[in-house]
């Protein structure tokens, strides 16, 4: 049916006075009966009140039969809709936790797809991890194979692992297995940088050096200037360990072994330096600095100062050995230092002009203490000493020994054995003599003479000690003794000193070093002779009367020239055999040889029981 029109609208209007709820208005049935209540007459709508009370009385009657009749069903439809609004309870508080915990099972639904995807990335992963499985074991046993390398001097493979892992750490610095990889192979590369500066400490030939610089290039951990010092300190600290274990207990045996490593040994590292390193002039200078500021080094200066410090070295344990003693055999040490110097000449590293005033030092300090212990004796002897003797019989007991035809040797005067102090006193000093003759340098000329002098007036002084103490008890016999004593002092001993003198030190010699001639060598006081009137100048009131010798010019010191002409004289040589062990053996038997009948003749001839 249509719903209400217009007119049934006013109708409606005027009737119920909006009475009605709006919701009728939609209703069919309400309209029908609208339509048909607007279709009745006045009669029957008079009794449409009465039609429709009874209509309700019978429908509210209907009603409570059908209740009666069925009030079980209404029980069991009142308990169906307790349960059922009971279980809609129960279903809207169900609903409303689920509604609840809606949002975490959300937020979990959400972790779990996300777990879900992570698993599916390390599923893929793992997946793809599989695949390669080859590859990345290569990889992770990188390490365990450049130390394996390393360990067995495997070095060239452990370079060219070492350049993998440092491109490889390039393109994947950020990974912390790559970092891992790269810290062991760091390791075992600086293991390997101590094996390789370690055989650098060793006794390495030339092959070795030259493998050992080239993997350190490439390892490219020094610049070339650091490079330079490391091998110098690795070959300086081997050679040290070289000669730290050569005996220390005879000086000479020390420092002749100590030559012969230095000489061998830093040699074999000049060679292996200028052959694994090249180098301009030293003494060119360094060039200017650099962009940056820094200055540049010098790389061949750093070769030449190592040179200059080992030679420094070996002067300094010569030096100390030589203060220790080496007995009668310095001229043999000389030789063999001279050889070692000419040897270094042929890189540079001349220092022969160091070693003449060292040994001029050396050998005048042992001349001076032997005549020291002889003037020590001396006044020992003369404490002990009796004028008792038969001087004229012990003398002209003895023949006179035939002349000696050996050229620089002298005979000494045999009246000196009739005064055993004096006799004992020539054989200290000619011992003392003896060995100067082998190592005589002529700078030593002024101040050997000078010593000597010194130790005459000493002498001469204890004489004078021994004539007071014993003048009062003198009978005329010792008195006469006394003065031959003297006399043969005087007339036999000092001459003989200074012929002496005049075969160690030539005056031609001499002369012609100071560029005068040998009559003029006076001038210059004591050079290569002793003022006997200044010793004999405390006995002169018991001599004789003597001859009245010119005094002399005045004194000029020429010490110092004497020292720089010697060195030159030492320095001018001509080039010498390289020494050998046999060799030096031979030179010194040789030596031992010429010096025994000399030594012997002077210990028959002076020694006294």
């Amino acid at each position: 049916m249509a719903a209400v029109d217009v007119e049934d609208e006013s109708i409606l209007a005027s009737i119920f006075k909006d009475s009605f709820p709006d919701s009728w208005r939609s209703n069919p049935d309400f309209a029908a009966y609208l339509s048909e209540l607007s279709s009745f007459g006045v009669e029957k709508l008079s009794r449409e009140p009465e039609r429709l009370a009874e209509e309700r009385a019978q429908i509210l009657q209907q009603t409570r039969e059908l209740a009666f009749s069925n009030y079980q069903t209404f029980i069991r439809t009142a308990d169906c809709t307790e349960l059922i609004y009971r279980d809609f309870g129960r279903v809207e508080g169900s609903v409303s936790q689920l509604l609840d915990k809606l949002p975490g099972f959300g937020e979990k639904c959400r972790c779990f797809m996300k777990e879900a995807e992570q698993i599916g990335a390390s599923r893929r992963m793992n997946s793809l991890t599989l695949n390669r499985h080859t590859e990345i074991l290569e990889i992770l046993e990188i390490p365990q194979l450049m130390d394996t390398c390393v360990r067995n001097a495997y070095y060239e493979e452990a370079l060219e692992l070492a350049a993998y892992v440092k491109r490889m750490e390039k393109k994947h610095a950020a990974l912390p297995v790559i970092q891992g990889i790269v810290g062991e192979v760091r390791q075992s590369t600086q293991l390997m940088l101590n094996q390789l500066l370690q055989q650098l400490r060793s006794n390495s030939q030339l092959p070795v050096c030259l493998r050992v610089i080239g993997y350190l290039r490439r390892m490219d951990v020094f610049t070339e200037a650091e490079l330079r010092v490391k091998f110098l300190q690795a070959r300086g600290s081997w050679l040290s360990s070289i000669l730290a274990a050569v005996p220390d207990d005879d000086a000479y045996f020390h420092v002749t072994k100590t030559i012969e490593a230095c000489r061998v040994h830093m040699f074999d590292v000049i060679t292996q330096y200028r052959a694994i390193f090249s180098d301009d002039d030293p003494l060119v200078p360094p060039p200017p600095a650099t962009e940056g500021g820094q200055m540049a080094v010098n790389e061949a200066a750093i070769f030449h100062g190592w040179v200059v410090q080992k030679v420094a070295e070996f002067l300094e344990t010569l030096e100390r050995d030589l203060q220790r003693g080496v007995g009668a055999r310095l001229d043999s040490l000389l030789g063999q230092c001279m050889y070692f110097g000419l040897s270094f000449s042929r890189v540079g590293a001349d220092f022969r002009g160091q070693l003449a005033p060292m040994f001029q030092r050396v050998a005048g300090e042992t001349f001076c203490c032997a005549v020291e212990e002889a003037v020590d004796k001396f006044q020992e002897d003369m404490n002990m000493y009796t004028l008792i003797a038969m001087p004229s019989v012990l003398g002209g007991a003895i023949p006179s020994a035939a002349p000696c035809t050996q050229p620089g040797t002298l005979q000494p005067p045999m009246s000196l054995l009739d005064f055993q102090p004096l006799a004992c006193f020539l054989n200290n000093v000619l011992s003392a003599f003896n060995d100067l003759r082998l190592c005589c340098p002529v700078g030593l000329a002024q101040s050997v003479s000078r010593c000597l002098e010194d130790a005459l007036h000493k002498v001469t002084r204890q004489i004078l000690v021994f004539h007071r103490a014993e003048e009062s008890a003198f009978s005329s016999r010792e008195k006469e003794l006394f003065v031959q004593f003297c006399g043969c002092y005087a007339d036999d001993l000092l001459p003989f000193l200074n012929r002496c003198l005049q075969v160690l030190f030539p005056p031609a010699q001499l002369g012609l070093i100071l560029g005068v001639p040998p009559t003029h060598l006076q001038r210059y006081g004591n050079l290569g002779h002793i003022d006997v009137p200044a010793v004999l100048e405390p006995l002169d009131f018991l001599l004789p009367d003597r001859e009245i010798f010119a005094p002399p010019a005045p004194e000029l010191d020429v010490t110092g020239d004497l020292s720089r002409l010697a060195l030159e004289a030492e320095l001018v040589e001509p080039d010498l055999p390289e020494p050998t062990q046999s060799g030096l053996r031979e030179s010194e038997e040789t030596e031992t040889r010429a010096k025994e009948p000399v030594e012997t003749t002077v210990d028959e001839e002076f020694s006294l029981e």
